[in-house]
């Protein structure tokens, strides 16, 4: 059985080892199959979906310490604890940590480490990382969505069982960043199909439309799809182009500085990803918001 090591700070919690090998306990079972699989979201379809695979594990909630990817009698379950889940979602304020967990329980399950019966170890504890944050990216979380459950659930320093904080923190890191490069890959070779993930490569024609103007003219209007509005910078121009880029035009010419990003929240369906802004949320009457929900801007029709 593997099993993510669990670390007790922010949870409250004291976790247990998980068992060791690749078989449960008829009693785990048994409770398992009279749980019910928690919310509404069916996430090992959602998981599996994104890999194009077809769903061949089962969810259950259990009567477990944590999560864990098992056979039993020939069949392949993810159980997990419900209160475990909740607490961790609370403990980083947002649902995508779950998710994360669950992910990397079935990254056990693909990669035949539940076949073996040598338990945990670093190794498999890595691939399980990288597939659950290369699954995270195809579901539209950010790379700090897809962190977010492992900085505060592992130790540290490498074990026996398991690697460090910051081994498993790269090898989600690795996983979302390829899975990243597939979409941009994807986009480009179909540019007439409406894209999952908006492209975050620079808009060149109108870089290039802004280069033969005057210094300090704004972008061509065609390109534009909004104005935003930042409130500790209302002197600036920023747009958010058709590409769903945002630039920031100065005298010293445009600079993409980010890009507009679909979540899975239905009231801030986008956020803004950027090397040079923390992370902003966009609701759907065209507000943005930080993450401790405060207004911060909000978007604009160019005027005519």
């Amino acid at each position: 059985m593997k099993k993510l090591k669990i670390a007790t700070l922010l949870l409250g919690l004291v976790f247990a080892p998980f068992v060791n090998g690749s078989a449960a306990t008829a009693e785990t079972m048994e409770t398992a199959a009279a749980a019910s699989v928690v919310g509404a979201r069916d996430i090992v379809t959602e998981i599996i979906d994104v890999v194009g695979l077809k769903p061949r594990f089962e969810l259950r909630a259990a009567n477990i310490e944590n999560a864990a990817a098992v056979i039993y009698n020939g069949k392949r379950y993810i159980l997990y604890n419900e209160r475990f889940l909740a607490a961790v979602n609370n403990a980083v304020r947002t649902d995508w940590a779950g998710v994360s967990i669950l992910a990397h329980e079935i990254g056990h399950h693909l990669n035949g480490h539940t076949l073996s019966r040598a338990g945990s170890n670093p190794g498999d504890e890595l691939e399980a990382d990288e597939f659950s944050g290369f699954v995270l990216r195809k579901m539209g979380a950010s790379l700090d969505e897809a962190q977010a459950a492992m900085r505060v659930l592992s130790e540290e320093r490498t074990s026996a069982t398991h690697p460090g904080r910051s081994y498993r923190l790269a090898a989600i890191s690795r996983g979302w960043r390829n899975a990243e490069e597939q979409i941009l890959a994807s986009n480009n070779v179909q540019p007439h199909e409406q894209p999952r993930t908006p492209t975050p490569r620079p808009d060149r024609a109108a870089i290039a439309q802004a280069a033969e103007e005057p210094s300090g003219s704004s972008l061509d209007k065609q390109y534009v799809f909004r104005k935003v509005n930042f409130a500790q910078a209302p002197q600036e121009q920023f747009y958010l182009t058709n590409r769903l880029n945002l630039v920031h035009v100065t005298d010293d010419g445009i600079k993409v500085i980010g890009k507009l990003t679909r979540t899975t929240n239905r009231s801030f369906p986008y956020l803004v990803e950027s090397d040079y802004l923390k992370t902003i949320f966009l609701t759907v009457n065209g507000t943005l918001v930080n993450q401790k929900g405060q207004k911060v801007g909000y978007l604009s029709q160019i005027s005519t």
